[in-house]
């Protein structure tokens, strides 16, 4: 019986000769300890390393800021940094006396769809795998990135990127395809902590968590994991542990939950920077088909939204401030005519200054009788935002848990603009300059500093 534990090692554990070794290291034990390692790394540092994924980026957009680059060449430059670090890796097994053999994700039978940028595994072909295990060598797989089916336009298949932290669910993915004994994600921190260190120093490391905790987690901006990894894992029951290359901590171990049933509150994370929209007009019977018309062009752009919220007179979401531009541009000018024998048509602007585009839409539909009455839908713009989340096993279950947030928020002076909950989590969206106070106050009132 093949025993195969994966280990992936993030661009911080590979960023250096030094670092290298140390986890070198770390795979010779696994395999003294009787399993066949299978080893999944990220690219080499991060911004601002020569090889990290932001560097690549950078090179290639600086060629001329005017033009973009197209998707296709910018997946093929980022996976330049998971192969040089693969190749490394592998040549830093082989100077301690292993035997190893770097592979691409496409090596490796990772077949995505052909979304670049954010492609999704939809198989796993682990047979050139297998075959490195038994030929007594410990492949070194290339994170990040996989192959899209061959078609009509592409012979081979084309290099896809599976989107920030997707070096996790590369591990997760060929963990499953393997049937893995074990998932290790190794990174600088000892595992999965209550909160972010820097803004509680305080927080404590969970030994043990459940998959579900792990994912909502993940799923409101915690970065030890990527939500998909957990998401894989849980599907198809592998131990999943998440470790620090640097120490021999025991690190986080996440299970089902009839392994440990969890916890009441687990810990407290927070997003990056936010813009919420909200929009405001007279919708009246309209409303559901404009939001929904909205709502499908962001699943359209793949816009990560945060945040949503309804009222029979609006509706309204955060998005990463990084997306606006692609928002703006994507609903700024947007025309919706309604076409039901009494002819309207609204024309959405996002932001109160609007724009020449919103300004040209009006001046041309006011022109053409068949668009009816012209309706702007403004979208007010609430910048500098972030959203804090309290993670609760069976939120909805717990009485007065909303009330006890709000008001050791009031308590600290935090203005919360906006909620939102989930089956496991309550969030609220506040202003960046109070997010660490935010944290520390819910960290402090749940008395997180205790749990293990």
């Amino acid at each position: 019986m093949i025993r195969i534990k994966v280990m992936k090692f993030g661009g911080t554990s590979v960023a250096t000769p030094e670092a290298r070794l140390i986890a070198a290291h770390k795979v010779v034990a696994a395999k003294e300890a009787g399993f066949n390692p299978v080893v999944v790394v990220s690219a080499i540092g991060r911004a601002g390393s020569p090889y990290a994924t932001d560097t690549l980026l950078a090179l290639l957009r600086d060629v001329d800021p005017l033009v973009s680059p197209e998707p296709r060449e910018v997946d093929l430059m980022l996976a330049c940094g998971e192969i040089l670090s693969t190749c490394v890796f592998a040549q830093t097994l082989k100077s301690l006396g292993l035997r190893a053999s770097a592979m691409t994700g496409g090596q490796a039978g990772l077949i995505t769809d052909g979304t670049y940028g954010n492609a999704r595994i939809t198989e796993v072909h682990p047979d050139d795998v297998f075959k490195v295990i038994r030929a007594g060598r410990i492949p070194v797989v290339c994170g990040f990135q996989g192959s899209s089916r061959t078609n009509s336009e592409s012979v081979h298949g084309e290099i896809t990127t599976l989107g920030r932290g997707g070096s996790d669910t590369t591990a997760s993915a060929l963990g499953a395809a393997l049937g893995a004994e074990a998932v290790e994600i190794f990174t600088d921190v000892d595992g999965v902590k209550t909160a972010d260190p820097s803004m509680a120093p305080d927080a404590p490391t969970l030994r043990k968590m459940t998959y579900e905790e792990v994912a909502e987690i993940a799923h409101q901006g915690a970065k030890v994991l990527h939500p998909r990894a957990a998401e894989i894992a849980m599907k198809f029951g592998i131990p999943l542990w998440v470790k620090n290359t640097f120490s021999e901590e025991p690190g986080t171990e996440i299970v089902t939950r009839d392994k440990f049933p969890g916890r009441r509150v687990t810990g407290v994370t927070h997003t990056g920077k936010l813009i919420y929209l909200q929009f405001d007009s007279p919708f009246g019977a309209d409303k559901a088909a404009i939001e929904a018309r909205v709502y499908e062009l962001m699943a359209d752009y793949r816009i990560n939204l945060f945040m949503l919220n309804a009222h029979p007179s609006s509706f309204g979401f955060a998005v990463p401030r990084k997306q606006l531009a692609n928002v703006k541009e994507i609903l700024d000018g947007l025309v919706i005519p309604m076409e039901d024998g009494n002819p309207r048509t609204y024309v959405l602007q996002v932001g109160r200054g609007g724009s020449t585009e919103v300004a040209a839409q009006e001046r041309m539909l006011r022109n053409v009788p068949r668009f009816g009455e012209i309706r702007k839908c403004i979208a007010k713009l609430t910048e500098n935002c972030t959203m804090v989340s309290l993670i609760a096993h069976d939120y909805l279950q717990q009485p007065g848990i909303y009330l006890r947030v709000m008001e050791c928020l009031e308590k600290g002076s935090v203005n919360v603009l906006q909620t939102s909950d989930s089956q496991l989590s309550l969030s609220v969206l506040v202003l960046e300059s109070d997010c660490e106070r935010a944290v520390r106050l819910l960290h402090d009132e749940f008395e997180l500093r205790g749990a293990v």
